[in-house]
């Protein structure tokens, strides 16, 4: 009889002896099933999980002889390739996560003690990544012999018991501070040529401004002036050509006064001879012809009278 075995995406299973319709006698199943017959085959699961580890190494001497103690966090986790995922079950295969986690663990604290007799403690509590990523790449190569990755490795803490690093830290501070002192000092000093050269900079820029406005008014005057002898003389152009129209208009209607007169006193002229003449008229009709008449009367008497 057999049984179906399955595993998660998280776990290997290992069937190890006789596997139906397999020729090899270890067969390595992630996330999947299995079939296994009972009394004939052995199934075992190894975790593909990530594993925390947190390595210490307590009094350890540095290249200057100064005893540290470093505590760091690590996550490593079991690689899924076969060829590695072969060599972790030679490895790890029956054991609990515990013991694989120990097995890690010492070779970390290791390659940790190994490199922390090499660095200073400067080295070591001033560039803390770059001595964590020394770490990893020292301790890769052993831990990939086993299958195991390393996926992060950080410094969580550096101390000693000997005040070292204490005054370390005060004679930094002091440093620190020195330098803190001496940059206010310069700040002020840069801060007070600055502010004079702000200053100076501000009354070039107000007279420059003071020139500018100057200048615009007194270039507005002379336009205005300008516009202002244009526009007087267009005008006092304008009023003459006005007063020469209406010179022209009335001479115009002069003359147009002095035609009427005209024909009136010809015609005044016309009535009056007419006027003489009738009067002529009438003087011959009634003085003369009569007078002409009594005369040829007067001369026919008397030649009758002869």
């Amino acid at each position: 009889m057999g049984n179906i075995h399955t595993v998660g995406p998280n776990e290997a299973m290992i069937i190890s002896g006789g596997c139906c319709g397999a020729d090899d006698q270890r067969k390595l199943i992630v996330g999947g099933w299995g079939w296994a017959w009972c009394l004939v085959t052995d199934v075992q699961s190894l975790s593909l999980e990530v594993m925390t580890l947190n390595p210490v190494c307590d009094s350890v001497e540095t290249s200057e002889g100064v005893p540290v103690a470093v505590t760091g966090v690590a996550q490593v986790k079991v690689m899924r390739d076969v060829s590695f995922l072969e060599k972790a079950c030679e490895q790890f295969l029956g054991k609990s996560v515990k013991e694989v986690e120990g097995v890690i663990l010492q070779t970390l604290e290791g390659h940790l003690r190994a490199i922390l007799g090499t660095l200073s403690v400067e080295a070591i509590y001033q560039d803390r990544d770059q001595f964590a990523q020394l770490v990893r790449e020292v301790a890769s190569p052993d831990v990939c012999k086993m299958g195991i990755e390393i996926m992060s490795f950080t410094i969580k803490d550096v101390y000693d018991n000997v005040e070292y690093l204490d005054s370390l830290g005060r004679a930094q501070t002091a440093n620190v501070k020195r330098d803190a002192d001496i940059g206010v000092a310069e700040a002020n000093r840069d801060a007070g040529i600055r502010e004079a050269e702000c200053d100076k900079n501000k009354m070039d820029t107000k007279f420059s401004a003071d020139a500018k406005i100057a200048d615009a008014a007194r270039n507005y005057k002379m336009q205005k002036a300008d516009f202002d002898q244009e526009v007087n003389a267009r005008k006092a152009e304008a009023e003459l050509a006005y007063e020469l129209q209406a010179a022209k208009e009335k001479q115009k209607i002069r003359a147009e006064e002095i035609e009427i007169e005209v024909v009136e006193r010809r015609k005044l002229i016309d009535v009056e001879e007419k006027e003489i003449l009738r009067r002529e008229k009438e003087l011959i009709a009634t003085v003369k012809r009569p007078a002409e008449a009594h005369a040829y009367k007067m001369q026919l008497i008397a030649e009758g009278t002869r």
